[in-house]
């Protein structure tokens, strides 16, 4: 039998969607304190000047899929700002991730934009194969404790010209990325590779400690290595411990 086909993505319009959406979101990421989330009438406002509120529903017609965004400029370029994307845990694996960010890429389009940046906690493999591989993104920025301490986020830019996907494979990373410690970078001619654990939440549940290591190192070689122009463009599973970040020279 077939995989069930995604649910269709599509703008959010009426009160109830956007109360659903919010409490969704709030629910997928577990935020309890109010300052957290994100509320019907800001969803309306941005919707109306710029923004990106889109969602898919189920059969009976419950909001299971959310993103939302708004036009944004870092005082040189203009470009729209995914805030957040959300699936409900029981409709994961069903390409409605993929699905959030083309509807959010066909409405900044729409409203004359070219490009998207978000942000993704770095030591999150998962996330970052997503962003860089499936997407096609760029990770240019890192930016520590982006929401607070304990909150590293890399900032990734998104062409929103290009058709959506990941750039040709790339060459094989060198034999001694097999067995490198992570967080240290492994220079490779015309590109870098960083190592990193394949599952930093098993890590961290099994040892905190060396899990905070990690991530320290990893915070700084990702601040070193995108100040001196690499662009972080892929991230993928390499051995069962480890993932490997490929960066390029930013153009």
């Amino acid at each position: 039998m077939p995989p069930p086909t995604a649910p269709v993505v599509d703008t959010l319009r009426t009160p109830e969607e956007l109360a659903e959406a919010t409490a969704l979101y709030r629910d997928v990421f577990g935020y309890t304190d109010v300052r957290q989330g994100a509320s019907p009438r800001l969803l309306t406002a941005l919707r109306a000047n710029g923004g990106s509120v889109v969602g898919a529903h189920d059969g009976d017609g419950h909001v299971i899929a959310f993103a939302y965004g708004f036009l944004a400029t870092d005082g040189t370029s203009t470009y729209h700002y995914s805030q957040a994307a959300v699936v409900h845990p029981d409709h994961q694996g069903r390409g409605l991730g993929r699905a959030l960010k083309a509807a959010q890429r066909d409405v900044a389009l729409r409203w004359g934009t070219t490009r998207m940046r978000w942000t993704y906690d770095p030591a999150v493999v998962r996330n970052a194969h997503f962003n860089l591989d499936v997407l096609g993104a760029a990770g240019r920025w890192f930016a520590g404790g982006f929401y607070g301490e304990g909150t590293d986020r890399m900032v990734v830019d998104w062409d929103l010209t290009r058709p959506p996907g990941g750039a040709a494979p790339a060459p094989a990373p060198p034999a001694r990325a097999a067995g490198a410690a992570w967080a240290h970078p492994l220079p490779d001619g015309a590109r870098t590779w960083l190592p990193v654990p394949a599952d930093i939440a098993a890590l961290t549940d099994r040892d905190p400690g060396r899990a905070a290591d990690v991530r320290a190192r990893l915070a700084a070689a990702l601040r070193e290595l995108t100040a001196d122009g690499w662009a972080a463009v892929s991230c993928r599973t390499h051995t069962p411990e480890t993932a490997l970040y490929r960066f390029e020279r930013d153009r």
